[in-house]
């Protein structure tokens, strides 16, 4: 039996994703459609078990031998940012929803320009930083699992470059520009 992307750690990445978004859609169309407040709160707090699932899975597949690869970066990855960003993601959809179907008041939105926006710029940037500390301890971990350096040096060689990319573009883009903008005002 193949996989869908050919790998099972990809594929795992992705019914990690799709679950995610399962889980947040039934909570929010529980919470607000059906009025089912405790069943919503069951499904929104099952997101970070996917979190669990695909670090364990991680883990038992190096452990087992499996060579590092691609995936398991990208699996290290994709976990770092859905622990940064999966809760301030659910708070907007929760207030984007509850405005929508609950009469819920309009949800925040950051300003184009100005202080405002510059902080929010800065505050996204730091959970950024968060994101890929967490995606490097869990590359360490992996690391360590397997104890032979150079059955991970595609997890070292391959992801610490591309996380460091990451965050540099993400500071041009996002805090550095507010700077940048606010100087033109």
């Amino acid at each position: 039996m193949g996989t869908f992307f050919g790998n099972p750690m990809v594929t795992l990445i992705a019914a990690c994703e799709i679950g995610f978004w399962v889980l947040l859609g039934g909570g929010l169309l529980t919470r607000y459609l059906l009025r089912l407040r405790r069943t919503s709160t069951v499904l929104l707090a099952g997101t970070p078990v996917l979190d669990v699932v695909l670090l364990v899975a991680a883990v038992v597949d190096i452990a087992r031998g499996a060579e590092a690869a691609f995936a398991h970066g990208l699996g290290a990855t994709y976990l770092g940012f859905s622990v940064a960003f999966g809760p301030s993601m659910i708070r907007k959809a929760d207030a984007w929803v509850a405005h929508r179907f609950a009469d819920g008041p309009e949800p925040w939105r950051p300003p184009r320009r100005g202080p405002e926006r510059a902080r929010h710029e800065w505050r996204e940037w730091r959970k950024c930083l968060v994101a890929c500390g967490i995606a490097v301890v869990v590359l360490l971990t992996l690391s360590f699992v397997v104890g032979e350096p150079a059955r991970t040096e595609a997890l070292w060689a391959g992801w610490l470059p591309r996380l460091a990319w990451v965050v540099g573009i993400w500071f041009l883009v996002g805090p550095l520009w507010t700077i940048r903008d606010r100087r033109k005002v």
